[in-house]
């Protein structure tokens, strides 16, 4: 029932994305962006998991790619490294600026949307939340302390690792107990409708 209401929200908000898009109007969707990194501070990376066009779209490529058994390439470690997300961040927030400034539009965040598409059609969706998404990485800052989270309840946890296998950021590392990251950590819900224990809940 869970993802069935957030399916339906995400399918919303990316006909919104599109409609602003095709406005010419692409701005109005920072206003939203801005407004959900002030709610990370509460709720996480929700906009990740619940409103992000992007993560829509790669949800959808990734659930295709997995009926027709097509495999991931291996992520290349030149993208794994720090400086690659800090650029991709530098790059998006220097394109803003000068959008605002010069008055011109250019495509940014269609252009985003594209390239983060285009890259789920070979790579994990792990590429992109981990290592290239400029959003991904400024909400991961508040989101680190956020009020609300999901958590691994460890006396309900067998650690059989699906949790692991389903997250499409990797944000779910086994210690003791399978715990998982709450700058990294989406908000999409995958692990705890694949916990058969029932184990995860956003608390």
């Amino acid at each position: 029932m869970q993802k069935a209401r957030q399916t339906t929200v995400r399918i919303l908000f990316l006909a919104l994305f599109t409609f602003l898009i095709a406005l010419g109007k692409p701005q109005l969707w920072m206003i939203f962006f801005v407004l959900s990194l002030l709610g990370s501070f509460l709720l996480g990376r929700v906009y990740c998991g619940w409103f992000c066009p992007i993560s829509t779209i790669m949800s959808a490529i990734t659930a295709i790619k997995k009926k027709l058994h097509l495999k991931n390439s291996k992520v290349p470690k030149l993208l794994m490294k720090p400086w690659v997300r800090i650029a991709s961040v530098g790059i998006f927030m220097a394109l803003f600026v000068f959008t605002l400034i010069s008055g011109r539009k250019l495509p940014v965040l269609a252009a985003l949307l594209f390239v983060g598409a285009a890259l789920t059609l070979f790579f994990a969706e792990e590429l992109w939340h981990r290592y290239l998404c400029p959003y991904g990485l400024i909400l991961s800052f508040p989101s680190a302390k956020a009020s609300h989270a999901m958590t691994v309840d460890p006396l309900l946890c067998n650690n059989c690792g699906t949790c692991i296998r389903v997250c499409p950021a990797k944000a779910v590392v086994k210690k003791d107990r399978h715990e998982i990251i709450t700058k990294d950590c989406l908000v999409c819900n995958e692990c705890a409708a694949s916990c058969k224990q029932e184990a995860i809940h956003f608390i």
